[in-house]
């Protein structure tokens, strides 16, 4: 089997890689770039499963026989705005909008709700389509406060105002190993891959 990551990250290929193999899963992953590219996708789904299985589905068409689509959709939810920015979390401050526009609207808008616990978490929808069209969705979430004055120098996008629960560093200020053992995207990772295992002769 062969897994194709609708991504061109080589970091994110070499992560799946190491987790695969830590669990003793000798499986080859490769970027859509091995199938000719990822079609062109229009993430205008309602939910992380929605955009995730579209953007599996459609790297899906250009699987050979034993290959197996992954794609993931990801973002931040605050509690108390109704959980957005959600699936916008990439965009929520504009379609051009840096990570800073982002996380600065994020902020704006949390400074106008009474409620001093900024309750939110990460989620991570990662979808799995095969050459036969099954579709599977594992989902990861981490939960934890967001704070109004960002901290650490690691990560990106909302890292810096994110404190996971039982901690007391955002997830900027810990190593890419410490946030891989708690991220959104770590834990859907590792229920796919128990899935995965589950089903084949290792």
């Amino acid at each position: 089997m062969r897994l194709y990551l609708a991504t061109s990250n080589p970091h994110k290929i070499e992560e799946l890689q190491a987790m695969l193999e830590e669990a003793g899963l000798s499986i080859e992953v490769l970027t859509a770039d091995a199938l000719g590219g990822m079609p062109e996708v229009v993430e205008d789904q309602d939910s992380f499963s929605g955009n995730a299985l579209k953007k599996a589905k459609a790297l899906a068409t250009r699987l050979p026989e034993d290959g197996m689509a992954l794609a993931d959709d990801s973002g931040i939810c605050a509690v108390a705005l109704d959980h957005a920015p959600g699936v916008y979390s990439a965009r929520y401050a504009g379609e051009n909008a840096s990570d800073l526009d982002n996380l600065n609207k994020l902020l704006d808008e949390l400074d106008e709700i009474e409620d001093p616990n900024w309750a939110g978490y990460f989620a991570c929808h990662l979808a799995a389509v095969d050459a036969s069209g099954q579709e599977s969705v594992f989902v990861g979430e981490c939960h934890g406060n967001i704070i109004r004055q960002p901290r650490g120098e690691n990560g990106f996008g909302y890292d810096p105002v994110f404190v996971p629960e039982g901690h007391d560093r955002t997830t900027a200020e810990m190593s890419q190993e410490e946030k891989a053992e708690l991220s959104h995207r770590g834990i859907a990772t590792r229920k796919f891959i128990a899935w995965l295992k589950d089903g084949m002769t290792v």
